[in-house]
């Protein structure tokens, strides 16, 4: 009899159940990486309400994660869970997320860029201006620090710089997951979901499955803070025609010259275009090879004359081309080029930016670890992004928004120093948490030189082989020793603008553990013709 019931004990609680009568704006979950993941089901008088992927901690939990059942209040939720149920007791509600008084202040957590409360982020999706906000959509598993359950996340701005978090804004449906897609407002009511004088914010987004990925819209009438899914969807069902389970990631905007608009669909093995008069019917037009995922197009002026203009096409790995569109067909005019490397992934530029303003302004994704964290991944710096001509040709330049210099205050400046005063400047910011440094080196005696935070390269030139930090680049003034960076460090990352913009690229912090020199300047003979450095202020109350 002890046998048994020591046996009875020890069997795993599989495939269990609760209900919650819903009083509080939160359920919290907890979650351990030591589990295997299982499906949790929320049902509201046995229909579903929704599904999704966790590791449910049936012991410790290593973090918390939540659900907003703001929605939900007063109606009772039976949780069911098909792995090991022994953790679904420790679910609880509440108004408050748990630890939520120490978010935002965790010790990985960046104080300058955006990163979600919990889960995991990757590609923005969305990226729009409407009515003073800007709306920043992005990949999301609220559930775990890793990939999976794609959802759209939703976070609101007054700057691209002050981030507040929404609701989860779209969700895993029958077609599928939520993949990334994008967003506009529909002023002449072309889908017909306008309500009054109030347009419709459409978002066209991918919707993957095992079988296939197809492209799908949904539309919110309050900001984005509520979506409808169309009830025709999907839009479009390529994969036969491709033959290819690559068919994802619709960009949307309106072609003015042709009243009409355009979807740029990554397909296969490159972009392609499509046309539409309401946002439900699109017309095969043609195709780029050459890219791959989140595909972006737009028009840029050259060096600010709106008389003289190209387009920019790119896909996620950051290669573009120059060239002309007319509505239907891209038409490359050079190679493909890089304008910026590294953590950054699947950038996107914010659409239906006030005409008075005309910037266009890119977000990108870092793809950047939080160890021990209860979240993963980040955005990067938003940059504003113009052509101008170099002495190869018109080419992308990318710089950070001026809403970021709320965030700096200069506190020392130095010229023309030897590398070893330089060093000895910097001691003092060695253990800064975050710090934006701007410099101007020049080599004398040296073919190559940089700078390094505790052993790692922020900045490894080498002028012999046109070399940053292992990336070719090629100043404008070939003769020039001298060369410009604008650094900003966080918690966990580091991006560095070269030569005012015509470069960047983004790292993930890794100070090596056993090297206690902090800043340090390195090449032989180089002066340090300036150096300034600047307080970072956090984004986070």
């Amino acid at each position: 009899m002890a046998a048994c019931l020591l046996l009875c004990i020890s069997v795993p609680l599989l495939a269990a159940d609760i209900n919650i009568k819903i009083s509080k704006r939160y359920l919290n979950l907890p979650v351990s990486q030591a589990q295997a993941r299982g499906t949790m089901q929320f049902k509201i008088g046995g229909k579903e309400e929704r599904s999704f992927k966790i590791r449910l901690a049936k012991d410790e939990p290593q973090y918390w994660v939540f659900c907003d059942v703001t929605a939900l209040k007063g109606k009772t939720i039976n949780i069911s869970y098909d792995g090991d149920g022994a953790g679904l007791s420790k679910i609880y509600q509440d108004d408050k997320i748990a630890g939520q008084d120490s978010m935002y202040h965790e010790k990985n957590r960046p104080q300058f860029h955006f990163t979600t409360r919990r889960g995991w982020i990757n590609d923005p999706n969305g990226l729009i201006f409407f009515e003073g906000e800007y709306h920043l959509f992005y990949q999301h598993n609220p559930y775990e620090r890793e990939w999976e359950n794609m959802s759209w996340g939703h976070a609101v701005s007054k700057d691209m710089i002050h981030w507040e978090e929404l609701p989860t804004a779209l969700t895993p449906d029958n077609l599928g997951t939520m993949f990334s897609g994008s967003a506009v407002i529909d002023y002449d009511n072309t889908a017909g979901f306008n309500k009054g004088n109030t347009p419709a914010m459409i978002a066209t987004y991918t919707a993957n499955s095992d079988a296939k990925q197809v492209q799908c819209m949904a539309y919110s009438l309050d900001k984005g803070r509520t979506w409808t899914k169309y009830s025709k969807n999907p839009l479009i069902d390529s994969k036969a025609k491709w033959n290819s389970q690559d068919t994802r990631d619709p960009r949307v905007f309106w072609y003015k010259p042709g009243k009409h608009w355009v979807l740029v669909l990554n397909e296969r093995d490159g972009h392609s275009i499509y046309n539409s008069t309401n946002l439900k019917d699109w017309t095969f037009q043609s195709h780029v090879t050459g890219f791959w995922e989140c595909p972006d197009l737009f028009e840029l002026p050259i060096d600010g004359d709106k008389s003289k203009t190209k387009w920019v096409i790119y896909g996620a790995s950051n290669t573009y081309m120059i060239g002309s569109f007319d509505g239907k067909t891209f038409k490359p005019e050079t190679g493909k080029y890089y304008y910026v490397t590294g953590t950054i992934y699947a950038a996107q530029t914010i659409t239906n930016m006030p005409e008075a303003d005309g910037r266009r302004i890119q977000i990108g994704w870092g793809r950047v670890s939080h160890p021990d964290m209860p979240f993963n991944g980040m955005m990067l710096l938003p940059t504003e992004l113009t052509l101008k001509t170099t002495k190869d040709g018109v080419r992308l330049f990318s710089v950070p928004v001026k809403e970021t210099e709320q965030l700096f205050d200069k506190v020392n400046q130095w010229s023309n120093l030897k590398e070893g005063d330089a060093n000895d400047k910097l001691k003092e910011y060695n253990n800064s948490d975050r710090l934006r440094i701007k410099t101007t080196i020049k080599l004398s005696h040296a073919t190559s030189a940089g700078l390094n935070l505790f052993g790692q390269h922020i900045i490894d030139y080498d002028m012999n082989f046109n070399l940053i930090n292992g990336k070719f680049y090629s100043p404008q003034d070939m003769t020039s020793m001298e060369l410009t960076a604008d650094i900003y460090i966080d918690r966990t990352s580091i991006e560095v603008f070269i030569d005012g913009g015509a470069y960047s690229y983004s790292i993930e912090r890794k100070p090596d553990s056993k090297n206690t020199e902090g800043f340090h300047f390195w090449g032989t003979n180089i002066d340090v013709k300036n150096l300034e450095v600047y307080t970072v202020k956090s984004i986070w109350k």
